[in-house]
């Protein structure tokens, strides 16, 4: 299901992948891949769960890519969604030697790749883009047994991105922040999926304090760490008297 918000098209593929596109023809996407998302190899744990269909999906139709850190990193997926001339916006802390996974170098990425810092601005084309520290609070839910956070500080970004004058959120793998709180934010991408990130319940007070015009909630039932009740969300965002939109099958 696509779904249309002030000029936009939004379109969630699943894990962290989401594609923009304005109504003159830009298109942006954001973290693609992974989990066979794009390669129409996904299969969730539970078969019962909220998700989009996975799709054998290779448009190369991206203007901009946007990669939030190592976990969103996918060298195959990035040039299954860029265009020839597409330019690559990677968080400085993305190492392909780091990852555990095949992945191409990210300076061997035939664009034109842009490395971001953690709070960073930058325009590519029709898209003017914020980097926003995204990370789990030592003390926080969201650590290993240990007490070791998923993602500790300067692991990895959100993006604030202006599209068409609409301004969207992704807050990226991350718990929430304090300076999230001070955004003014048009459609809001909150992640639900708890463990490793902001929960449904964390997400929607965030939803709260942000007042979007529109949620769509994403990084949700991609695998059984992800799950969540996304129906619950919903009637939670939409009693705080903001818009909600799930765009699954």
């Amino acid at each position: 299901m696509t779904v249309r918000h002030d000029g936009l098209t939004v379109d969630w593929f699943g894990y962290a992948t989401v594609r923009l596109e304005t109504e003159s023809g830009f298109v942006a996407y954001i973290d693609p891949g992974r989990y066979g998302v794009l390669t129409g190899g996904w299969e969730p744990d539970n078969p019962d769960v909220g998700h989009p269909e996975p799709v054998d999906y290779r448009a190369k139709d991206g203007d901009v890519v946007f990669v939030t850190h190592d976990h969103h990193y996918d060298s195959d997926a990035v040039e299954r969604v860029a265009s020839e001339d597409a330019t690559v916006v990677v968080y400085e802390g993305v190492t392909a030697e780091k990852i555990d996974r095949d992945v191409k170098a990210v300076d061997d990425l035939p664009y034109d790749v842009r490395r971001i810092g953690e709070e960073d601005r930058l325009r590519v084309g029709d898209c003017e883009a914020w980097s926003l520290p995204a990370y789990n609070e030592p003390d926080g839910p969201h650590t290993r047994a240990n007490g070791e956070p998923y993602h500790p500080n300067g692991f990895g970004v959100g993006f604030l991105l202006s599209l068409a004058e609409t301004t969207v959120f992704w807050p990226g793998d991350s718990d929430v922040l304090t300076g999230h709180r001070e955004l003014e934010v048009s459609l809001f991408l909150p992640p639900i999926g708890g463990s490793f990130t902001m929960d449904r319940r964390e997400s929607a007070n965030l939803a709260e304090e942000l007042a979007p015009d529109l949620v769509v909630p994403i990084h949700y039932n991609t695998f059984s760490a992800l799950e969540t009740d996304s129906e619950a969300f919903v009637e939670d965002v939409e009693r705080r008297g903001v818009s909600v939109a799930l765009d699954e099958e």
